[in-house]
């Protein structure tokens, strides 16, 4: 690059990076349109604007204004190895060469465009900014969702919150929201010595997402959500911890009580128990696909299947009680019956498609990110209790359900953003 052409790239791309990603958070609550839904590959405007992440952080790294942290190479390589391989080794090449482009997306290439374009606390605060509006804005509309009955259907009712996603992609706002929910916990637990106003703001920005997630009804963000916050409270501080779930339980019992959704957040919550001796039918199905997916790796324990052809073997390996798809409805789609195309557990997922090569490649990412977190705890740090709160949610609520729909990307941003901190490529 000459002297002259130099100045006209920089005027290409923003003298702070990090808003593109908040440009590209936002994109995913729009709404995808029936035809993302269709047969074949998926492609959303949050995909889109992914791409052009990975464009800008690739120029910047060719270019010499951004340096590859040390620790992307643990982190990231031994995951692309096992794609490959199992791509390679596959049933299905063709199929299967679409799951490994589509992984690598999603799992390395916009996460370490993020790691890439967030600097110093400054970016990580934008990037964190971003997913907490998006949150409340989703939180907002499933709430009004509920309330109005324009959610989608459970019980006969259409009372379950949804947000922009409908029922197509019935658990995507629960993760949204569920991100939110626990950056503005790692931020209200700093409050008291940002001002007078932090602590009322966070607490009815925590009010807003609490009933949002509440009404998804959503048993595995739940669960997954309930973990990650707890294990936030007890590293700042476990005695505010135990005062802060003293409120929680207050707050669902008035929730319960005099929500719209009451009666269905009860039910729900009672399910979980009722789960292990007891299961629905979306229980049960689930079941049903673990074990499918564990009597296709004992077949296939070193490469797997190939990666997107647990669909293609699903039927061969599962039992007669599984259904033949779920359920959704809402105003919006109307009524559609979905194929359960994956086991519903992304380990699972990983060790049925790609083996024991390729679970050790997504143990390795996740494995280098709490490392790194560990290395570089600071339990007073907002952006570090967030770090530790987002992973958390991420490996508990992994075994209940996998990555798909729209807030692939976003999940993607997420470890990113998580890969930041724990990668040191944050400036203090």
């Amino acid at each position: 690059m000459t002297a002259h052409t130099a100045p006209l790239a920089a005027m290409r791309v923003p003298r702070r990076p990090s808003w593109l990603i908040a440009v590209t958070v936002a994109t995913v609550g729009i709404p995808p349109g029936p035809d993302a839904f269709g047969p074949g590959v998926q492609i959303t405007a949050g995909d889109v604007a992914g791409l052009a992440l990975v464009l800008v952080a690739a120029f910047l790294l060719v270019t010499g204004r951004v340096q590859m942290p040390r620790a992307a190479l643990p982190a990231f390589g031994p995951l692309v190895v096992g794609l490959g391989v199992s791509t390679v080794c596959s049933a299905d090449i063709t199929a299967s060469l679409a799951g490994f482009v589509r992984n690598t997306q999603i799992f390395v290439l916009v996460p370490l465009a993020v790691v890439l374009l967030v600097r110093d606390r400054r970016d990580l605060t934008i990037v964190c900014s971003s997913l907490l509006g998006l949150g409340l804005a989703e939180a907002g509309y499933g709430i009004w969702q509920s309330a109005t009955g324009n959610g989608a259907s459970i019980g006969g009712e259409n009372i379950r919150a949804v947000g922009t996603f409908g029922a197509l992609d019935v658990m995507a706002m629960s993760i949204v929201v569920g991100f939110a929910f626990l950056i503005l916990t790692a931020f209200a637990l700093t409050a008291p010595r940002r001002g007078a106003a932090a602590v009322p703001a966070a607490l009815i920005g925590l009010v807003v997402l609490a009933v949002a997630l509440a009404l998804a009804l959503s048993r595995g963000t739940w669960i997954a959500l309930g973990a990650a916050a707890v294990l936030t409270m007890v590293l700042f501080d476990r005695w505010t911890a135990v005062k802060v779930l003293a409120c929680c339980a207050a707050l669902l019992v008035v929730v319960v009580t005099v929500g719209g959704g009451g009666q269905a957040v009860a039910e729900r919550s009672s399910s979980m128990v009722a789960s292990i001796s007891q299961p629905d039918q979306s229980v049960d199905d689930r079941y049903n696909l673990w074990a499918a997916a564990l009597r296709i790796w004992e077949d296939h324990p070193v490469t797997g299947v190939g990666v997107k052809n647990f669909p293609a073997y699903r039927d061969t390996y599962a039992s007669i009680g599984l259904s033949s798809g779920s359920e959704t409805d809402d105003s919006v789609n109307g009524y559609v019956r979905q194929p359960l195309l994956s086991p519903h557990n992304e380990y699972l997922l990983f060790l049925s498609e790609q083996g024991v090569v390729g679970l050790a490649g997504f143990g390795a990412l996740f494995g280098v990110l709490l490392a790194g977190l560990w290395r570089r705890r600071r339990p007073r740090d907002p952006l570090w209790l967030a770090g530790v709160g987002l992973l958390t949610f991420l490996l508990v609520n992994f075994v209940y359900a996998d990555m798909g729909g729209p807030t692939c990307v976003l999940t993607a941003i997420v470890m990113g953003a998580i890969g930041a901190r724990a990668f040191g490529a944050v400036r203090e």
